[in-house]
C-alpha cells in the first residue's frame, strides 16, 4: 500500500507521513531501536529485534507493494521519529476480515500529535483495504495511549491480567482492542 500525507504538529513543525520503502531500512531499524529501549510498553525489547537494517528494508518494500498492508513512517525534518502499520491476521476466510494495528513513536515527540495521526493514517488504510476490523494489544498502565484509541473509536474487548511479562515490572496486564471498519457495532 502506498500512503503519503503532510501534517502540521502542535508545534508548527510539518511531519511527513508516508509509507516506508527500501532507502529507509536503516532509519526504522534504528527508530526501532530507540522506541523499543524508551519504554517498556511495546512488545518487545531492542536486544529481541530479529530484523537488520537489510531486512527492514525488504519488509518495507514488501509492504509498499502489499494491497492490504503497510508500514507508515512519521518523518520531521528527514528524520524518522515513528512507525506504525497494519498487517493482516491471516489469510483463511474466517479471518480476513481483520487487520493487526502497532505503533511506536521517539519519546521526543510525544504529545505533538504524531500517534493520533499515525493512528488515524492506519485506519485509512485499514478500510481502504476493505479490512472490517482493526484490532491491538495495548499495555493497560499505558492511559494515554489507552485514551488516544478510545477517542478513535477502538474498545475493549478483553483484558489479559498476564499478557506481558516486563523484565523490569513483572506480569504487565493488556487491554485487548477492536475497531469495527465496515459501520457494525458489533
Amino acid at each position: 500500500m502506498l500512503y503519503n500525507k503532510r501534517i502540521s504538529l502542535k508545534d508548527g513543525r510539518t511531519c511527513v507521513l508516508r509509507n516506508g520503502d527500501a532507502q529507509d531500512g536503516q532509519a526504522l531499524f534504528d527508530n526501532f531501536m530507540l522506541t523499543h529501549a524508551q519504554t517498556d510498553w511495546l512488545l518487545s525489547y531492542p536486544d529481541e529485534n530479529s530484523l537488520d537494517a537489510a531486512q527492514e528494508a525488504a519488509f518495507l518494500k514488501e509492504k509498499a507493494m502489499s494491497p492490504n498492508e503497510i508500514e507508515i513512517i512519521a518523518e520531521i525534518d528527514g528524520r524518522v521519529v515513528g512507525s506504525a502499520g497494519i498487517e493482516r491476521v491471516g489469510h483463511k476466510d474466517k479471518v480476513k476480515h481483520r487487520a493487526e494495528f502497532g505503533i511506536s513513536v521517539d519519546m521526543d515527540y510525544w504529545g505533538l500529535g504524531i500517534g493520533r495521526a499515525l493512528t488515524r493514517a492506519c485506519i485509512e488504510c485499514a478500510k481502504a483495504a476493505g479490512y472490517a476490523q482493526l484490532e491491538l494489544q495495548a499495555v493497560e498502565a499505558n492511559e494515554r495511549a489507552v485514551a488516544l484509541y478510545r477517542s478513535e473509536g477502538f474498545v475493549a474487548y478483553g483484558r489479559n491480567p498476564r499478557g506481558f511479562r516486563s523484565r523490569i515490572d513483572g506480569w504487565q496486564p493488556i487491554l485487548l482492542m477492536r475497531l469495527a471498519l465496515d459501520g457494525s457495532a458489533g
